[in-house]
């Protein structure tokens, strides 16, 4: 598979280091020197020295044999126009980076696809949407959804009052019970675990269930005294931050700290009158206490320095915050972040990469999630009629080492999958794989 990524920074670097380790055949342009040649030492791929709005630098890269053409360059104008010209020349699918959150209503998606922009990514907004999930759950670290909910990953820190630790999983999580553990990440390790697998304190747990037993599960891992968020403090505010406000829930209350006195003029015409907007440094930590961080059950912390809102969740956490939400744009720190115990980590570059690499799978594939804590993907399956996985019992397939399957969606009724379970043409199959190409398991669908 052919892929030209216009942008070597931020999102584009993540993505050359996302997608060479499947050995596609990857091109990069970029006017930036340095980056290309950081990118040269560290990943198997082609990189030009040239600007993606070129028509020759465009047939240069191979745009016309382009399966998938990715702008995630700084400049809207500057990937809007390459994905057109890409498209006119002839690559199959086309993405741009866009920062203008005007450009996602559907009325202009289908403008821009009409001009050769299959699809349009406004990383806040992604962003925005894994912020508000773990606002939802305050004890929980990641969620992910299938189909509105009828089927539930829940990634959960176990603490000293998880009730299910040192047991082997197949007398606590067998069969008829309400939950499957899909994956276990142990210090830097993540296991895709066996029956005679166990749960050890401070492991990262992630759980398959259906939505009726999520206030089972949290009773399980001993979580049912977090209290609900109702009051969430926001340290900066960004884009990222403005659209996370525009979508929390309305029995949610908001304040924003924002440094920059203009910006909280900006803020205080953006956002609806109820959202109270300080000028101050959230780092103050007299500030957060006159602002009530002791009576604040979620603090999120969206600055653009990663030091910084990393530094301000412990402090939050210090002064009693249960749940707190970090932005981290350094990839190298996430990892550093999660072993300190932040809680939410968001990633914008991560996030992104995930919905982009969707596109590289079929149609039967929706959904496609990177989990960083956890070094995996978890996708959603659709199996296509006679497909190798609907052909026998799930136990009989030979399924590849490193991946598990939570569960289905069948019918619009989320259930877990077993050993017996026979998945059928149509159902919606979550898959949690470990260093395993999505490609591979894509076979078993089709």
């Amino acid at each position: 598979m052919k892929i030209i990524i216009a942008g070597a920074s931020a999102i584009g670097s993540y993505l050359a280091k996302l997608l060479s380790r499947n050995n596609y055949d990857i091109t990069i342009l970029d006017t930036n020197n340095e980056a290309l040649e950081q990118l040269n030492r560290n990943y198997d791929l082609l990189t030009m020295d040239a600007s993606c709005t070129s028509p020759r630098a465009l047939r240069d890269a191979g745009a016309e044999n382009a399966d998938l053409f990715i702008a995630v360059t700084a400049d809207q104008t500057a990937n809007l126009t390459a994905c057109t010209m890409a498209h006119a020349l002839g690559a199959r699918k086309t993405v741009a980076k866009i920062d203008d959150p005007e450009y996602t209503e559907l009325t202009d998606q289908a403008f821009f696809k009409e001009m050769g922009v299959d699809s349009i990514i406004y990383p806040e907004m992604l962003a925005a949407k894994d912020i508000i999930n773990g606002l939802k759950m305050s004890w929980v670290r990641q969620r992910w959804d299938v189909h509105n909910g009828e089927l539930v990953m829940l990634g959960i820190k176990l603490r000293e009052g998880c009730q299910i630790l040192n047991q082997p999983l197949k007398d606590i999580s067998g069969p008829e019970d309400p939950y499957h553990i899909v994956a276990i990440r142990r210090g830097g390790e993540t296991i895709i675990p066996g029956g005679n697998d166990s749960l050890k304190l401070f492991d990262m747990a992630y759980f398959m269930t259906t939505k009726n037993y999520i206030p089972y599960i949290r009773k399980i891992v001993g979580k049912e005294h977090y209290a609900d968020v109702k009051n969430v403090l926001i340290m900066g505010g960004g884009s990222t931050a403005v659209r996370a406000v525009k979508m929390i829930p309305e029995y949610m209350n908001v304040k924003i700290i924002e440094k920059d006195y203009k910006r909280c003029e900006y803020l205080n015409e953006a956002l609806d009158e109820d959202t109270l907007v300080i000028n101050g440094d959230g780092r103050d930590l007299s500030l957060l206490v006159e602002e009530g961080i002791r009576n604040t059950q979620a603090f999120v912390a969206l600055t653009t320095n990663a030091e910084t809102n990393i530094l301000a969740c412990l402090t939050a956490k210090r002064m009693g915050v249960r749940k707190t939400v970090a932005m981290v744009e350094n990839v190298d720190y996430v990892s550093m972040a999660e072993s300190l115990d932040i809680g939410t980590i968001i990633n914008k570059k991560i996030t992104t990469a995930s919905y982009i690499y969707q596109m590289l799978l079929d149609t039967n594939v929706y959904n496609v999630r990177f989990l960083p804590t956890a070094d995996a993907d978890v996708a959603e399956f659709i199996p296509a009629e006679g497909s190798k996985i609907t052909r026998k019992p799930v136990k009989d397939l030979g399924l590849p080492k490193g991946i598990t399957i939570g569960g289905l969606v069948r019918d619009e009724k989320g259930m877990l999958v077993s050993g017996n379970t026979q998945i059928q043409a149509g159902d919606s199959v979550v898959i949690f794989t470990h260093n395993t190409d999505l490609r591979n398991i894509e076979k078993l669908f089709k």
